[in-house]
């Protein structure tokens, strides 16, 4: 073990237990020092795993442990900023779960005691670190798909079924949809876009959320609880079934996020389009289906014609066919070890980008202001659908974006 390696504490030992094989990989990097979890069969289960860890229970006695250099807040979502917040004034460098906050206020907290503290805080968002969206991010580097014009991302995962504990009562999720109503979970479908078109120095700048009605979450409770339950009636769930975001960049790139948690259908929780002025990337539908890409200069086949109508006809290739010749060389780095971390690599490369910055090997690729910028998508979507569907601006969180 290097006398350098980060120590590291866990706050939510349930989502946590992803990050075993990155920490095995990584223990010349990083040691586990601790686990915070109100569950105390949690907590036995790490201990066993990792005998000489510290246990927590209490989030704010684990922070008092000064042995402690970081902490990975793996805890529910809406807990997410002041668990932050509280970290960084006690001294530990932050890897917070996603969305960093979901308010603007606690955005705003959190990039100042960042400012202030002058440790590292990083956003865990693992879909900008697939292997196809990296290599869709190292190919608009360099330029290939020319310069970007309109975006997709979308979460589409039908989760009805954690939404509840097992009897019935509402957990964190299911309170998120009941109280809440917007784009609720935007920095999956949000995050790998936004870091193409960072490439170039774009900025988000404004943004419309619409909500569709609320069925899928009214019917799921009527089959499997019962017409009594209150989940069942009309009016219990604030959230919409499907939400809609269209945002567009000081540089006039549309883009398009839609989220849907509820929904009954296949999953399809990776979907990104890219449209730029010498090609294109679309995202395959589902686990079998190939990623497809078109580029003008590269991607011409036998088997294309121009019609008599002036229309070239042409096909799409599979994204594989331009790897691993353009894979991102942090792929071609890790691959053998990402390939077997779930979320297509991402929680491995959180990690290895997180402890890295802090032992001062690199920048970090998402910085708390992309965090904070990326999630106030959440706050500015339920303002959005509140008025009706109106453009909401994105805020100033730092001399960067003043151009100051």
């Amino acid at each position: 073990m290097s006398a350098r390696a980060v120590k590291l504490a866990v706050v939510g030992g349930n989502r946590g237990t992803s990050f075993n094989r990155s920490l095995a990989v990584l223990a010349d990097k990083v040691q586990l020092a601790a686990i915070c979890d109100l569950n105390e069969e949690i907590l036995k289960t790490w201990k066993e795993q990792y005998p000489d860890i510290q246990t927590y229970q209490n989030y704010n006695e684990m922070l008092q442990n000064p042995s402690i250099d970081a902490v990975l807040i793996a805890s529910p979502m809406l807990l997410h900023a002041r668990q932050a917040i509280a970290a960084l004034k006690a001294g530990k460098h932050v890897l917070s779960e996603v969305i960093a906050a979901h308010t603007l206020e606690d955005a705003y907290e959190l990039v100042e005691t960042v400012e202030k503290t002058g440790l590292v805080y990083m956003m865990a968002e693992n879909y900008c670190y697939t292997r196809s969206n990296l290599a869709v991010k190292h190919m608009a580097e360099k330029g290939m798909f020319g310069e970007i014009t309109y975006m997709e991302g979308a979460y589409i995962h039908e989760l009805r079924h954690i939404l509840h504990n097992p009897n019935g009562q509402l957990n964190w999720r299911g309170k998120l949809h009941k109280e809440y109503n917007g784009m609720n979970y935007p920095t999956h479908s949000l995050g790998p876009v936004a870091q193409w078109i960072g490439l170039n120095g774009d900025e988000l700048e404004s943004m419309a959320t619409f909500v569709s009605k609320s069925r899928a979450l009214r019917n799921f409770c009527d089959e499997y609880f019962g017409q009594d339950h209150p989940g069942a009636q009309d009016g219990f769930w604030q959230q919409g079934d499907s939400a809609v975001t269209v945002l567009r960049t000081k540089q006039n790139v549309l883009i398009n996020l839609r989220v849907d948690w509820s929904s009954p259908r296949p999953h399809n929780t990776k979907h990104y389009v890219l449209q730029g002025t010498e090609g294109a990337y679309q995202s395959g539908r589902y686990q079998e289906e190939e990623d497809l890409i078109w580029l003008r200069d590269r991607s011409s086949s036998s088997t294309d014609q121009w019609l008599e109508s002036g229309e070239l006809q042409t096909t799409w290739r599979p994204l594989s066919s331009y790897q691993p010749e353009y894979d991102h060389p942090l792929w071609k780095k890790w691959a053998e070890h990402a390939s077997q971390v779930r979320h297509g690599g991402g929680d491995f490369f959180v990690l290895e980008e997180f402890v890295s910055v802090i032992l001062g090997e690199r920048e970090p690729s998402m910085d708390v202001y992309d965090a904070v910028t990326w999630s106030s998508v959440f706050p500015l979507s339920m303002q959005s659908v509140a008025e009706n569907g109106k453009v909401m601006t994105f805020p100033k969180f730092n001399k960067r974006s003043t151009g100051q």
